[in-house]
């Protein structure tokens, strides 16, 4: 018997997936197509036009949320390397389109239809070029192998199946047969998930050889995404949060050394002599890009995060986190155990700024609230209450902007101790001053020669990294966790 499902159901439940076969049979006749990679007959539910519009109709919603890095030497480099790569794939027929994405998280990605995507953020951690094909090798394996189509037509199916079953079977509507459906429907994207990313590293690697680049370049990508892997789970474990990543190291694929295992017996397949790396020449077109946060987002130096654009900064506690996201600016103190969120919002009218939070974040009962006078700006501060759990809540006018923190504590107890943090916070927005305006610029990644004074000690006290200099100027330059500079090195450093 399933766990919240009675015996009856069980066994109609086996009845019907007899019934759900067949019905899934049907469906496998009428949506085979072959496979450009294996040649043999995939369940697809659309044609390769319905492919191509996916990615047609979805690439401008990609640049309009992310943003298409603004260096067109760059855009173009990347570009011709992806074409080499095509010229050896599967699927040559397509126009491929690469795009360098200004944004500072380390992915890349591809949309059905040749739309392939990588962001600044995962080429500074790059070193050569051949790294760099390997991670646009791995993405054309998606687009070649249509896993996107395939993965889309298994989710349709799966909703099909259901949709059939409880036709067939009506109590799969009850709240125990469908959670179980929902549980093995889960799994089997899952599952799809991890077939599919071991499918790209292998072609991935075979793209790499038959362009004439060193296929060890797949196992070297790996080993960046492991550390960064590794790297993220420390400070996240440091935060108290849930670590984010690369997107072939989530859960829902296989684990990295599942991975290197696969890449390693794909690449020895299709060992080329004296394979191009090209290190110094990908980091001759590296120099010079943006590292970070860009402008138009705001920089995040030390303890202050500054905006060129909107003309403020303000400070946070030594050793908190700064997050910088599309739509907010966060911060967390150490392990999690207290949290901040700064937004900002348009002023329609010319109301004070307790009726601000009265009226647009609609909190009517505020406690211990005060009128705020800081740096020559006006506000307004008090504690609400939530389902029991406090929150600190000031809003500061600048201009035309209302600029809002909300500040949290795990518990009420650190609530207490953390609200003093909350209210300096809040307290250290200002107009950017004349001397702050270098400081708002974007952090840039320069290429030195490597001298015997330079050490990763000496470079990440003058560094402008805001969180773990020292790891992550080792993590660029493929040092992690514990490597060291060696003279004569070409070494990526931020200025």
């Amino acid at each position: 018997m399933i766990e919240g499902v009675p015996v009856c159901i069980c066994h109609r439940l086996l009845k019907s997936l007899c019934s759900l076969a067949g019905a899934f049979l049907l469906l496998s006749v009428v949506g085979c197509a072959q496979n450009p990679v294996t040649g043999l007959s995939d369940f697809v539910m659309l044609s390769e036009e319905n492919e191509l519009n996916i990615g047609r109709t979805s690439h401008p919603k990609i640049i309009e949320k992310y943003g298409r890095y603004k260096d067109e030497a760059l855009q173009n480099y990347v570009q011709a390397i992806g074409e080499g790569l095509v010229r050896v794939s599967h699927r040559q027929g397509l126009i491929y389109r690469f795009t360098v994405l200004d944004s500072a998280v380390i992915n890349a990605f591809a949309l059905p239809g040749g739309y392939i995507y990588i962001t600044r953020g995962l080429m500074a951690y790059l070193n050569s070029e051949a790294e760099l094909a390997a991670v646009l090798g791995h993405e054309i394996g998606h687009v070649t192998a249509r896993h996107g189509i395939r993965q889309q037509s298994a989710a349709q199916a799966v909703d099909i199946g259901y949709t059939i079953g409880s036709i067939l079977l009506p109590e799969l509507k009850a709240a125990g047969p469908q959670n179980l459906f929902n549980t093995l429907s889960g799994a089997l994207l899952s599952g799809y998930g991890r077939e599919h990313e071991l499918e790209s590293d292998g072609l991935g690697a075979e793209y790499l050889a038959r362009s004439g680049y060193d296929p060890e370049a797949m196992l070297d990508v790996i080993g960046i995404l492991k550390n960064q892997s590794s790297f993220a789970k420390a400070q996240a474990k440091h935060q108290g949060l849930e670590p984010q990543g690369y997107h072939g190291v989530f859960a829902s694929h296989p684990d990295n050394d599942t991975r290197l295992k696969n890449v390693v017996s794909t690449a020895n397949q299709y060992i080329v002599q004296n394979g191009k790396v090209k290190r110094d020449d990908y980091l001759d077109r590296i120099n010079g890009m943006t590292f970070g946060d860009s402008e138009n987002q705001g920089i995040r130096s030390g303890e202050y995060f500054y905006h060129i654009e909107m003309g403020f900064s303000v400070k946070f506690p030594k050793e908190w986190q700064i997050n910088n996201k599309q739509e907010s600016l966060e911060s967390m103190a150490a392990g999690g155990k207290a949290f901040i969120q700064m937004r900002v919002e348009d002023l329609n009218r010319h109301i004070p700024p307790l009726q601000f939070i009265q009226d647009r974040l609609g909190i009517n009962k505020i406690k211990g609230n005060k009128t705020l006078s800081v740096n020559g700006l006006k506000g307004y501060t008090g504690v609400t209450e939530k389902k029991g759990k406090r929150a600190r809540v000031s809003v500061v006018y600048l201009d035309e902007k209302a600029f809002v923190f909300i500040g949290r504590a795990k518990d009420n107890q650190l609530f207490n101790q953390f609200d003093v943090f909350f209210l300096e916070i809040a307290g250290s927005l200002q107009r950017l001053k004349e001397n702050e305006f270098r400081l708002a610029k974007a952090k840039k990644i320069g290429i030195k020669t490597v001298t015997k004074i330079d050490n990763y000690q000496v470079w990440s006290k003058s560094s402008r990294i805001s969180n773990s200099p020292l790891m992550q100027l080792r993590l660029l330059n493929a040092d992690y966790p514990s490597g060291e500079l060696r003279i004569g090195q070409r070494a990526k450093f931020i200025q």
